[in-house]
């Protein structure tokens, strides 16, 4: 393992002080009694306190120092003086220990009173301190110069895979991961007070089934079966209901093997719901008064900001059906018509369709490129056509559609909810239409599940159910713009091994960074080297694999690898 200057020298410390006779990383339990936030909020002069967290800033000023220490709920000042830690004529613990063996980041447990600076600080007089756990990588703390901030820790790739150290030193990150739990604090405090359970069903499932999407999978050694990662956990809870429980709940996690962009990651929660002897209509209804309260606990108000826009999840909120939206805004009224006619209408309005796509699929994409994007404020999209919908019970007045729901907003679903379908006989029969669908080549296609099945020939009552994605409703009550910034860990793409590039290699990479692809020419030109620095900068970022050259109509390209 190759170490960086600042690597060798923090093991060097810790060397230091293990000659010392200190541990740098002991196991004895350090007993705090407060956090930063509580010594703010309840300062009280002259209080002796135990504080503990990491070391983030420090000003020598000879015998005497101030420095900063950062916990799980801010930072609070310290106050470092000599003689007060080290009272008698032994000054090591301050010379040596405090001012040469201590870095930023090292975590420290502190002894002391409490006491205002000259200037309104609230500030621990430091009486002792411990070494609690040595760090021994640099953190990427950012610089300050007249006023301008240098060094951020920004770049997302590095925030994402690095989240422990993106939430160090960018401790406003924390609020959007406290705001995530309590939103779903406040969903599970809703469905509790109705008496609904909350309950747990396998993530392992020898049928993918529940959602149309490409499932992962994976072989179970001791069977000697194949398993799938859920995509869902839609009729495992409805087997719950066949079973006798009135409402049931949970928060799962649920893979899909697609793709990945600001809005979706592989791996992603979901809260499923339902409930025995409801529909859809009171699902509506019920789905108001659930978000409106999350935003109230969340925000003080139903109004929250996002994406420069003001969303008022107060109830009620606007009801249109799906056909409905897209003859207002394509003008192709798609009631009743046949598969060919609707592949004509998608056609005709520049939305892609191939053979493989069935009547549902096509009305899909059509809604989703020409009207989804018109719904800002909260919308339920309502009675989608059956072929859409293969869960879900037949429209009660409407031929041809069910009750079916999809909650957009900002123009993107944050919830889908049903009338759920309980006829054994028309299930099987729905079921076989999407094997047929999966005989024609769409991968998304349903499979089918006998047990469940089986299940509902057993009797389900009437029931309703909804999923809300956790993610997005984070992402939508926080004003965030990405999911990776919603998740701890979200999926990434394997870390490229660290490469120590020479200078000429960098000036190549920095500009090739921001233009991704360049004629060479152009590139060559730009960067202003010598003819021999040139190729060896170039030949250098070619073996590393971190750009191609290729010949495009004639014209030499350099293109930057992901």
């Amino acid at each position: 393992m190759q170490l960086s200057e600042q690597e060798i020298i923090r093991r060097k410390k810790l060397d230091d002080l293990r000659a010392m006779g200190i541990d740098p990383y002991p196991a004895d339990l350090y007993p705090v009694s407060h956090t930063s936030k509580q010594l703010k909020e309840d300062f009280e002069e002259g209080k002796k306190v135990i504080v503990a967290g990491r070391l983030m800033s420090v000003k020598v000023q000879g015998k005497a120092s101030f420095a900063s220490l950062q916990d799980s709920e801010g930072r609070i000042q310290l106050y470092f003086n000599r003689d007060e830690i080290c009272p008698g004529e032994d000054k090591t613990k301050y010379n040596d220990v405090f001012k040469k063996l201590l870095d930023f980041g090292d975590f420290i447990g502190v002894e002391g009173e409490l006491f205002t600076t000259k200037v309104g600080e609230k500030t621990i007089m430091v009486k002792d301190f411990s070494m609690l756990s040595k760090a021994l990588r640099p953190l990427p703390l950012p610089k300050e110069k007249d006023g301008v901030i240098y060094d951020a820790f920004t770049d997302p790739e590095q925030r994402y895979r690095m989240r422990y150290v993106d939430l160090v030193v960018n401790p406003k990150v924390k609020d959007v991961f406290v705001k995530r739990t309590k939103i779903m604090s406040t969903i599970r405090d809703f469905y509790n007070d109705m008496e609904f359970l909350e309950v747990e069903t396998p993530i392992l499932q020898s049928i993918p089934g529940g959602a149309a999407a490409r499932p992962f999978v994976t072989h179970h050694n001791a069977l000697n079966i194949p398993l799938y990662l859920r995509i869902a956990n839609e009729l495992y809870l409805k087997r719950l209901i066949v079973g006798g429980f009135d409402g049931v709940y949970e928060f799962a996690k649920d893979f899909r093997n697609e793709g990945m962009d600001r809005t979706h990651n592989p791996e992603f929660t979901v809260m499923e719901m339902y409930a025995a002897y409801k529909d859809y209509n009171w699902m509506m209804d019920t789905t108001e008064k659930l978000l409106e309260k999350v935003a109230m606990n969340l925000h003080g108000t139903s109004e929250v900001e996002l994406d420069g826009k003001i969303i008022n999840y107060k109830a009620p909120y606007k009801r249109i059906g799906i056909l409905d939206a897209i003859k207002e805004h394509t003008g192709h009224d798609l009631y009743g018509k046949s598969e060919d006619e609707i592949r004509e209408a998608c056609k005709a309005e520049g939305v892609e369709v191939d053979n493989t796509m069935g009547i549902g699929k096509m009305i899909d994409e059509l809604f989703g490129e020409k009207c989804e994007h018109h719904y800002v404020q909260p919308t339920f999209i309502i009675d989608y056509p059956v072929e859409m919908s293969p869960l879900t019970k037949k429209h009660r007045s409407k031929p041809g559609l069910t009750e079916r729901f999809e909650l957009l907003v900002n123009g993107k679903e944050l919830a889908n909810a049903y009338s759920e379908l309980n006829d054994p006989i028309d299930q099987r029969e729905r079921f076989e239409d999407q094997l047929k669908l999966s005989e024609k080549g769409d991968d998304e296609a349903m499979f089918i599940d006998h047990d469940f099945l089986r299940a509902l020939e057993y009797g389900m009552p009437p029931t309703s159910g909804i999923g809300i994605g956790i993610d997005r409703l984070t992402m939508f009550m926080t004003n965030t713009a990405s999911i990776q910034d919603v998740l701890f860990f979200p999926q990434m793409k394997p870390e490229r091994k660290h490469v120590e590039l020479s200078e000429n290699e960098k000036a190549i990479f920095e500009i090739l960074k921001k233009e991704k692809n360049i004629q060479l020419t152009s590139l060559k030109e730009t960067v202003g080297l010598s003819n021999k620095g040139w190729d060896k900068g170039i030949k250098g970022l070619t073996k590393h694999g971190l750009v191609k050259v290729a010949k495009v109509d004639d014209i030499l390209m350099v293109e930057l690898q992901d």
